[in-house]
């Protein structure tokens, strides 16, 4: 089976671009908050909560940044009323960009986001400019180890209801739809298996090549400006990556 491998290099080595940990607990906590806010504060009850609260807790956040902002989205702490704000958008060379934000000023947000766009060489599109270029998947990624028996593990991911899978040189790539996405994460953790990477996330169907190295940095310092922003949660791109490039 062939993954989308290329795009998986790209998320797996990068990550967040934040460096700074209370960078990143804020926008997994703006996670948690409107996940517990739209879904009910039971995680068993809860499937977006239940895989916000597993990302916290992949970066330590504390358990009592967790609860708190479970509260806030159950009502029992006052809070912030964040909204969930998609921006679309062409990068250097026409790459397309495609914003996930949660924000409680959605001025200011469309002014930051609009500013990176435009000091890096892209430009903000209308709603529907990019989307239709990305697919809504499950992935998970899980780092090689030599217990792991790469054909025992395909046959347990396709059983599970995966729709692709790949081995790549330091991690295998699980690919389900959404709406099995939990079935297969819970059937290989319960196998023995666990995830470095665990989400539902948009992969691009098609890749951008860039050519001219200003284009490939004007990028880099886009994702990394948007990345930046404590209102942006995820931004997805099609652009290509070298093989040689590490960002």
């Amino acid at each position: 089976m062939s993954g989308h491998s290329k795009w998986s290099t790209i998320k797996h080595k990068k990550g967040k671009a934040d460096t700074q940990r209370g960078k990143m607990f804020t926008k997994l906590a703006r996670y948690i908050t409107v996940a517990a806010r739209e879904g009910g504060p039971d995680p068993e009850y809860n499937t977006n909560l239940k895989t916000a609260i597993e990302k916290a807790k992949a970066e330590n956040m504390p358990n009592d940044n967790i609860e708190r902002a479970i509260k806030k989205g159950s009502g029992d702490l006052d809070g912030a009323n964040f909204e969930e704000i998609i921006y679309e958008g062409y990068g250097p060379a026409g790459v397309a960009v495609f914003v996930e934000c949660l924000s409680d000023n959605r001025n200011r947000t469309a002014s930051d986001v609009r500013h990176a766009f435009d000091k890096y060489g892209g430009n903000l599109g209308s709603t529907g400019c990019v989307s239709w270029m990305f697919e809504r998947k499950g992935l998970l990624i899980i780092d090689k180890t030599e217990e792991i028996d790469e054909e025992e593990l395909m046959l347990q991911a396709i059983e599970a209801g995966a729709e692709d899978f790949s081995g790549e040189d330091e991690y295998f790539e699980i690919i389900t739809s959404p709406e099995s996405f939990v079935q297969v994460k819970d059937t290989l953790r319960e196998a023995g298996y666990s995830f470095s990477t665990s989400d539902i996330t948009f992969i691009p169907q098609n890749e951008t090549k860039l050519e001219e190295e200003k284009d490939k940095n004007n990028m880099i310092k886009l994702i990394d400006a948007l990345e930046d922003n404590d209102d942006v949660q995820e931004v997805y791109h099609n652009w290509e990556l070298p093989e040689d490039l590490d960002i």
